[in-house]
């Protein structure tokens, strides 16, 4: 292991989570990151933990619930880490453990290069951005995107609470994806034009900007090729599948375009829609799948005011 992602290890186990001596640690992945998994577990153990490694199969999808004696771990562990390749973060399971005060940090589609790199940045920093972001997001009645391939999507805030997504997961019940990196909420309603120049979650980079038509909060028409992927990853899963779940803003510095949803909606000054299920964090939505979607230089307002300009953010 080198000595970055050593690091990178520690600082989510002590730093973001703060594991204690004697906490029960749970540690979910795939065979496929059993290695990180492993080290996350090691590093439990090394500060004093009970740590249990648990592997299972992938899933169907991100979103797709766990088996129900995982579920049941989750809910008895103090600390849990999902180093997965598709996304607890969005189950019914994951809600119901951070509900029983689990500690929660998934990790979906980490790899061992993304984790030692992009948790290289500014902690303190990025949840003074983070924060911020969530503070904004939080007060606001109306966001709007807008950019330069002709986005202009209007989305609805009022009585839904934004969550800043920043490593401060030392508190009981406290969820959070790492690397971490962004602000983000579950509108209430979304209405008008989207325009995707950056990647999409299932998907990949995307070739040329998908155009994505929104109406009445739901996804009704995806532009080209890749549009129609995410259509048909999305639709598989029912009518509710289509529901606009989540905007987010981008908060960190060390991350980059790679084509990986999970570092991809983190890179600084960028705005993700997110498809699918929105009850984990905060919306009425239960199906099993959550697909991201990130625009690169998007300009983002909240009540009028700008938050993001020209791919910079503003707090």
């Amino acid at each position: 292991m080198s000595e970055d992602l050593k690091l990178a290890v520690a600082a989510v186990v002590r730093e973001c989570l703060g594991v204690r001596p004697n906490e029960e640690v749970l540690v979910v992945c795939n065979p496929a990151t059993q290695s990180m998994g492993e080290a996350m577990r090691s590093e439990a153990e090394a500060v004093g933990a009970e740590a249990v490694l648990v592997v299972m199969s992938e899933r169907g999808s991100h979103a797709g619930e766990p088996p129900a004696t995982v579920a049941e771990a989750m809910v008895a562990a103090d600390v849990l880490l999902a180093p997965t390749v598709q996304s607890l973060s969005h189950t019914a399971a994951r809600k119901r453990a951070s509900e029983a005060g689990t500690r929660t940090a998934t990790l979906p589609g980490a790899t061992e290069e993304m984790l030692a790199r992009v948790m290289g940045d500014d902690m303190s920093e990025l949840r003074r951005r983070g924060n911020r972001v969530a503070e904004i997001l939080d007060r606001g009645t109306e966001a709007r995107i807008t950019c330069d391939h002709g986005s202009d999507l209007r989305l609805g805030l009022q009585g839904r609470i934004a969550i800043p997504d920043a490593g401060e997961l030392s508190h009981e019940g406290a969820f959070g994806n790492l690397p971490c990196g962004e602000g983000f909420i579950s509108p209430a309603t979304a209405d008008g034009i989207l325009i995707v120049d950056g990647s999409i979650a299932g998907v990949g980079l995307v070739s040329e900007p998908v155009q994505l038509t929104i109406r009445d909060g739901h996804l009704v028409e995806a532009s080209g090729p890749e549009g129609e992927s995410l259509m048909e990853l999305l639709t598989v899963h029912g009518p509710d599948a289509t529901n606009v779940a989540e905007l987010g803003i981008g908060t960190n510095e060390k991350a980059i375009l790679t084509g990986n949803i999970l570092e991809d909606e983190k890179i600084i000054g960028t705005a993700h829609v997110a498809f699918g299920a929105s009850a984990a964090i905060g919306g009425n939505v239960q199906v099993p799948v959550h697909l991201d979607v990130v625009c690169l230089r998007p300009e983002v307002t909240v009540d009028g005011t700008p938050v993001v300009l020209e791919g910079k953010l503003l707090v």
